[in-house]
This record gives C-alpha cells, structure tokens and sequence, in this order.
C-alpha cells in the first residue's frame, strides 16, 4: 500500500514495522524552519499474512488521521 500524498518523495530506508508486521519504505519530509520527520511512503504487506479487509481498515484509519491534521492546519472558514 502506498501513501500517494508522498509520491516522488525518496527512499531512504527499508524496516520492518512490528506495529503493522510489514515491511516499509520510508523517507525524509523537512518542515520550514528544516527540521527533518521520517515518514513511511509505502508497507509491504504479505499476502500470506494479511487479508485485504485488514489492509483496507489500516488505509481508511490512515486516512481519517490526515482528514484531521489537514483540517487541524487548515479549517476551511
């Protein structure tokens, strides 16, 4: 599964998430004042491990967590 609000961002590194049980790619965002946040771009999930129901609820968790910062940073008035 890939997070696409980070495409063309570059690999950094490759772990294994135990919070998930997934491998990952991930990447470095610097905010304005350069500080830089390791973010994951995309999991590898097994489909020997994982069934697709599972995958979906981590992506639709996912993405309720960046409906709230966007609408944290920015509330449409």
């Amino acid at each position: 599964m890939e997070d696409l609000t980070k495409r063309g961002l570059e690999i950094r590194n490759r772990y294994f998430d135990t919070k998930y049980g997934a491998e990952c790619d991930s990447g470095i965002i610097y905010d304005g004042g350069g500080t830089g946040y390791k973010v994951v771009i995309r999991w590898y999930f097994p489909k020997s491990k994982f069934i697709l129901d599972e995958i979906v609820r981590f992506a639709e968790d996912i993405d309720q967590r960046y409906q709230a910062i966007r609408e944290e940073t920015c509330p449409d008035d």
